[in-house]
């Protein structure tokens, strides 16, 4: 490894699983305030605010600053505000807080159940411009039902990303991906997804760290999103094994990682003899 600049890190499988630290998180954070390496810890999980994630960390010991957190809910706020005209603001959201109040603080306007448009009743306004579903764990059949209504009547289709599954202490659990696939087959509409593999995170996270794509590492546990979007991006990447994919998991796919790892503790090992 040479030429390292800064780091764009994965948390859930990475980090953690579920509320459980993984071996060497502390003494792997305190590799990167020593040799003062910046980085960025950029999640796909839209569950939690930039500030829980923080307190998160905090009750493992480690400390960060909320510009080296980015959510994928976050990348998602920005991305519509920059991408789409002020006329497009009312948003319903499949999600918690951590989707809620990006959304908000970039000026959009949350919709409820079953404000939907309905121009054949004379019933305008009301609607939503823009779907976006993020991981949601209370989820119902009613916001399933509001956000098809609103996808049929023309509103924009969105997530935050597209993970099929969520690494948890008791193993792995329906991500945001089952909710798109369900929306998806009962709108016909595929969504517009912002996290990785999208390169759209990384691309935020490079311009948080003000390095490029030839001097940042990503890190990550999940080939088809952390590498498949380090890939896209057209960044190096490094692989640890407490997550998702298997070293054997390497053969089936057509992209690979530039460095596989067993965990964080092989990783500050690696980095504490550059």
């Amino acid at each position: 490894m040479q030429n390292i600049a800064g780091l764009i890190i994965d948390m859930d499988g990475v980090l953690w699983h579920g509320s459980k630290p993984l071996p060497g998180l502390e003494a792997f954070f305190a590799l990167l305030r020593e040799r003062k390496l910046s980085f960025v810890l950029a999640t796909n999980n839209a569950s939690l605010t930039q500030q829980q994630y923080i307190e998160k960390l905090a009750s493992m010991g480690v400390a960060v600053e909320a510009k080296e957190v980015l959510t994928s809910s976050m990348a998602t706020a920005t991305y519509l505000r920059e991408n789409l005209p002020e006329t497009k603001r009312r948003v319903f959201v499949i999600g918690e807080q951590g989707l809620k109040q990006p959304l908000t603080e970039q000026g959009f306007v949350l919709t409820d159940l079953y404000e939907v448009d309905q121009p054949q009743k004379g019933i305008e306004g009301v609607g939503a411009d823009i779907v976006v579903s993020g991981l949601d764990r209370t989820l119902t059949w009613d916001k399933l039902a509001t956000a098809t209504l609103n996808i049929n009547a023309g509103a924009l289709f969105y997530a935050t990303n597209s993970d099929t599954t969520l690494p948890t202490e008791l193993g792995e659990v329906m991500g945001n991906g089952g909710i798109l696939a369900a929306l998806e087959a009962v709108t016909g509409v595929k969504p517009i997804s912002i996290g990785k593999p999208e390169p759209i995170l990384y691309q935020q996270a490079l311009k948080l760290l003000g390095t490029s794509e030839d001097n940042t590492i990503a890190i990550g546990d999940r080939l088809n999103t952390d590498i498949l979007g380090a890939v896209n991006a057209g960044m190096r990447s490094l692989m640890v094994l407490t997550g998702v994919s298997s070293q054997n998991d390497i053969d089936t796919v057509e992209y690979a990682p530039t460095w596989v790892l067993d965990d964080l503790v092989q990783v500050t090992e690696v980095l504490r003899q550059l």
